[in-house]
């Protein structure tokens, strides 16, 4: 089965260590539950949206060690993405299972099971701090599983049979540099000097006007002449120039095939296709249904960025016991 293509909560006053499985979650305090997304009449409350909106501000919130909230939210742009990444979020997860639905794509008892596993280890990894500002109990957390792995189902569903074959030549990916001049005078100059045994390297550094001197590509990513003449070339040869309307490019062959980098190709060109299969079917789908986002109620959420309030395990959770995520 194909994984990896993709990527709370009701209120509650009290709960007990057999509600919610773990006896040291006495207390969880009123949160409100109005709704903040209706998607053909299924709903997520605010505490739902907390939930995602937690874990998607702590991990897009801390870039290479360094927090964020702390040096690049001043003027509110990142909490803004942060919201706008968790509605539509939201927003798609709701609509795919109402498609899935539509399919009679349901969950099976086995994968029920996987989303009360995980649900029980995503809460009680959440401290005090973290439920007093979410207000959510197990049951609330299963059941966001539940539709993160409905929607995951009918995406399985919908790219079960997309072509996952890929050729060597499709996916190559080719290291080289370039020299790109804009005048054919200064193209004659370089076309002599390289005839005359130019380094190559050498000449680029003195004439090549493009942005990059070493360069890798595959297919489609450079003029059609241009591309031509460089799949045709062998390691350390080099063309003559090729004249597009961006100017004149002369190409030297490196690599003619980086089988790593060809291998990841590879993996991206099917996962195009699957996204494609996929945006095909839903985007026709979503245009048969209704969603109603609730902006006073979402405005009036803010997030709580603190150093109690840290939990962003929800979605690796999800990969250690129901599947990949995307």
């Amino acid at each position: 089965m194909k994984r990896g293509k993709w990527a709370a909560l009701l209120c509650a006053l009290a709960v007990s260590a057999a509600g919610a499985g773990c006896g040291r979650k006495a207390l969880v305090p009123q949160i409100s539950t109005k709704t903040v997304l209706k998607v053909d009449g299924e709903t997520y409350t605010v505490p739902q949206a907390k939930v995602y909106l937690l874990n998607y501000q702590n991990l897009y919130g801390t870039v290479a060690g360094a927090d964020m909230w702390q040096y690049g939210n001043q003027d509110g742009e990142l909490e803004d993405y942060v919201k706008n990444l968790t509605i539509s979020q939201m927003t798609k997860i709701l609509s795919m299972d109402s498609l899935a639905k539509s399919r009679n794509i349901v969950l099976d008892e086995s994968e029920l099971a996987s989303t009360k596993k995980a649900a029980a280890v995503y809460y009680e990894s959440l401290n005090e701090q973290e439920l007093n500002w979410l207000g959510v109990d197990e049951t609330d957390i299963q059941k966001l599983y539940e539709d993160y792995a409905l929607a995951q189902k009918l995406y399985i569903s919908l790219t079960a049979d997309i072509n996952s074959e890929v050729s060597d030549d499709e996916a190559r990916i080719m290291d080289a540099m370039q020299i790109v001049v804009a005048d054919k005078k200064t193209a004659s100059e370089v076309k002599k000097a390289l005839a005359q045994g130019g380094d190559f390297a050498t000449l680029a550094n003195s004439y090549n006007e493009a942005g990059e001197v070493t360069i890798q590509f595959g297919r489609g990513e450079l003029p059609e002449k241009v591309e031509k003449a460089a799949f045709a070339l062998d390691n350390g040869t080099t063309s003559e120039y090729i004249k597009t309307k961006n100017g004149y490019h002369f190409i030297h062959c490196v690599n003619k095939f980086n089988e790593e980098l060809t291998d990841a190709n590879k993996r991206k060109i099917v996962q195009k296709r699957e996204k494609a299969a996929f945006g095909d079917v839903y985007d026709a789908y979503i245009k048969t249904i209704t969603k109603k986002m609730y902006q006073n109620v979402w405005d009036d959420i803010t997030i709580e960025h603190s150093s109690e309030t840290v939990s962003d395990s929800f979605f690796a959770v999800w990969r250690a016991y129901c599947g990949e995520s995307s």
